[in-house]
């Protein structure tokens, strides 16, 4: 389950002897796109971003041959609505991708809520013009809505004509790490349960023998049995949650449950090596979203203790490995110069992801965490190029890259960036051009634990409203041009426009809800429980088994 306070994300785009030029009719000269996703990546990990001591030659590979954009934010802190805004160029709380109840991500894999059907993808309109369109790896944006197999929020609605990987997220609790996203919370809830019943089974037994109450001891036996339903079910609780969310498909099938995660290495890349190779007339859009570098931080046993920087160096540096084997893959088909490479990572490094004196997240250099940052939307893919036909019925937030990635121009279209937390604005950054100068406004912002820590300890995510949180009045407001690391606030003592930036934020957030319309929160409630009726499973619940394909 992702949860990751932290903003910036590491963008690199090269390989690009020509951006897309259009969604026309598809002809032999349109580039293939190869979009690469970490998952919890920090900015501070990667060489080209200023890192010396993990190995990354790859990624800076790309970076060299082409365009790192430093102003490149993602839409939220954590997976599932910033990869929802990645999709579609919208804020995530346009399409519902966020909740008002600390759910921020999808939470299980059978829960009904998701990326709503009607919302349109890049990969949805690619897909229309010709595009072979696949995914591998992570997805994390809902599976199925009423039934089990209706697969309403599936890869396969949203554009892409191939699906092979994970429909949840790699969690801890694939491998029952210690560091748990869901289980050892619901194993403490369920021990807490089946205590107080037993309780309750001994006050009320007890009480009818000495003739103190008088109990029917039927209501008894049905006391102790539901306390040890609840210890029985805390017992085998991890089992439960490695089958119910820890497996793979192959489009609308499962592949393999539950799945053996040290193998998902060899298998997506063999997934991304075959898809290269049989759509390699093209054009075709393939989108590698990685397991790594999310905890538990699966890594090969020949990249196990090889790098300086314990378990999460071992595992970013076998991702920079796989990236290093796909573009071998379009090397061997002669692709290299026909294809878009974009590498990203969701959000931020999971500063969180701490225990026992060791981290197990990444980090993001300089830079803090007030609030999640807004990715500029959305990739070059997306925005209108001549003969590209996006939807009218609804605004997009995205704006046109081209010019930022061919060198044409210094910025991109974007003047305000809102930065949401859940469906709370935390801040809003504004791009002044008359002075070439970056602001940062913030309104609200969580208490960091310990304080000044720059992230919420203990906590495994930092809280978007509520008691954690400092509502400050008036903003702070921030200089990002001279103050990347958002050190020193201004006031108007510092800045003699203070006021007027101040204002002219203010009127741009009013703006910005003008815009905004009632929708239905996909992360909230009742859509984000489990529900045994939505459970795929090979076999009968909660016996879910399927062999691994053969290879």
């Amino acid at each position: 389950m992702p949860h990751r306070p932290v903003v910036v994300v590491v963008v690199v785009s090269t390989l690009l002897l020509g951006m897309p030029c259009g969604c026309r009719d598809v002809t032999p000269s349109q580039p293939n796109i190869l979009l690469l996703m970490a998952d919890d990546l920090g900015i501070g990990d990667v060489g080209c971003y200023g890192n010396s001591t993990i190995r990354t030659p790859h990624i800076d590979r790309l970076a060299k041959e082409g365009v790192t954009l430093t102003q490149h934010i993602a839409a939220a802190s954590v997976c599932t609505p910033s990869r929802a805004a990645f999709l579609t160029g919208r804020y995530p709380l346009r399409s519902g991708m966020v909740s008002s109840n600390s759910n921020r991500v999808i939470q299980w894999t059978a829960v009904s809520g998701g990326l709503p059907p009607n919302e349109t993808t890049f990969a949805k309109i690619l897909k229309e013009k010709g595009y072979t369109t696949g995914l591998i790896g992570k997805w994390h944006l809902g599976l199925s809505c009423k039934s089990w197999s209706d697969h309403c929020h599936h890869p396969l609605q949203h554009g892409f004509g191939h699906f092979y990987g994970m429909p949840f997220t790699m969690m801890g609790d694939c491998l029952r790490w210690a560091l748990s996203e869901k289980r050892v919370g619901l194993e403490r809830k369920l021990d807490w349960g089946a205590h107080l019943l037993g309780l309750a089974v001994f006050t009320l037994a007890a009480g009818n023998l000495v003739g103190l109450l008088r109990v029917p001891w039927m209501l008894v036996a049905w006391a102790a049995a539901g306390a040890a339903l609840l210890a029985t079910v805390s017992h085998f609780l991890g089992a439960l949650i490695v089958h119910a969310d820890c497996f793979l498909m192959r489009n609308r099938s499962i592949a393999e449950q539950p799945l053996d995660p040290p193998r998902t290495t060899g298998i997506f890349l063999q997934e991304a090596h075959s898809f290269i190779k049989r759509n390699k007339h093209g054009p075709f859009l393939l989108w590698m979203s990685f397991l790594h570098v999310h905890v538990p931080l699966v890594t090969t046993e020949s990249f196990l203790g090889q790098s300086q920087h314990g378990q999460y160096g071992d595992n970013v540096e076998e991702m920079d490995w796989m990236v290093g084997q796909i573009l071998e893959s379009l090397d061997r088909e002669g692709l290299t110069n026909r294809t878009l490479v974009y590498f990203t990572s969701d959000h931020g490094g999971s500063l969180e992801s701490q225990l026992g004196g060791h981290q197990y997240g990444g980090w993001n250099g300089i830079y803090k965490a007030f609030a999640p940052s807004l990715r500029d939307q959305v990739s070059p893919i997306l925005r209108p190029h001549p003969g590209c036909t996006l939807p009218q019925d609804r605004l997009i937030d995205g704006q046109d890259l081209t010019g930022l990635l061919l060198g044409t121009s210094a910025h991109s279209d974007h003047e305000f960036l809102m930065h949401y937390c859940e469906d709370s604005l935390h801040a809003v950054r504004w791009h002044q051009r008359s002075r070439n100068t970056i602001w940062k406004v913030h309104f609200l912002s969580p208490k960091f634990h310990p304080e000044g820590a720059g992230a919420c300890y203990g906590r495994g995510v930092c809280p978007c409203s509520g008691p954690g949180v400092t509502r400050h009045d008036p903003p702070l407001l921030f200089n990002l041009s001279g103050d990347p690391s958002e050190a020193q606030p201004l006031t108007p003592a510092t800045e003699p426009s203070f006021h007027q930036v101040l204002d002219r934020v203010v009127s741009a957030v009013k703006d910005h809800r003008r815009t905004l319309s009632p929708v239905h929160l996909q992360l909230d409630a009742l859509d984000n429980i489990w529900k045994p009726w939505l459970q795929e499973c090979c076999g009968l619940w909660p016996l879910c088994h399927c062999r691994p394909e053969d290879r």
